[in-house]
């Protein structure tokens, strides 16, 4: 028998997905629960298998109950069934040890596959999530090959070098021989070419990249 607990603030879909799963011989509805504080006195006497879990909740978020629960309770599956498909929100859940993603606007007949893959140990996504991911992915790729292959002018490269190395703009003018100007602009098209805010990013990025040493 699969102990399931429904977690998700809007009671309608909670009582829906229940109606749903009711007559599966192999399925057992433990209980309804609409934040996480209901979730987590649950969890302390009574036996789960698996969460079915909203990411928007009223107070603490999904993410983070995910989290609680995959850290405090390991035996629990949790599966994500949420509205948001955005690539950050499947990659944060997963992250945070979600067993499955799913969409609402998921079939019955592929939840029910999903609940019984991920309770037998393994990961489950709809063929959109997994789409989704692949796409993530190929984008991340390209933008790390894109970054191995930066190019800087020569000037550039002794700005970068300086900045590794902790020297102040006046330091890197008078090293140099340029002014604060031109030190400042050569600044600025670095932080342009490696699309960062900051020096700080600037330089996790050009170290991991191997621009400098």
């Amino acid at each position: 028998m699969i102990r399931i607990l429904l977690v998700d603030d809007h009671k309608i879909f909670t009582e829906g997905v229940a109606s749903l799963l009711l007559h599966e011989p192999d399925i057992e509805i433990l209980g309804e629960c609409q934040n996480s504080e209901q979730v987590k006195a649950l969890l302390q006497i009574t036996l789960v298998d698996v969460v079915l879990l909203d990411i928007n909740l009223g107070g603490e978020s999904g993410l983070d109950l995910c989290k609680y629960i995959t850290s405090n309770y390991p035996h629990v599956k949790v599966l994500a069934m949420t509205m948001h498909s955005d690539e950050s929100f499947i990659t944060r859940m997963m992250k945070n040890g979600a067993n499955g993603y799913l969409l609402k606007n998921t079939g019955g007949q592929e939840l029910l596959r999903a609940i019984r893959t991920i309770k037998d140990g393994q990961n489950y996504q709809s063929a959109e999530i997994t789409e989704i991911i692949m796409r993530g992915l190929s984008r991340q790729k390209h933008v790390e090959k894109s970054l191995y292959q930066l190019k800087f002018t020569r000037r550039e490269k002794e700005v970068l070098d300086q900045i590794a190395k902790g020297k102040t703009t006046r330091q890197i003018a008078n090293e140099l021989c340029i002014s604060e100007k031109t030190v400042e602009t050569h600044r600025s098209n670095l932080l342009s070419k490696f699309d960062v805010k900051n020096v700080v990013s600037l330089l996790k990025i050009a170290i991991e990249y191997g621009h400098v040493k």
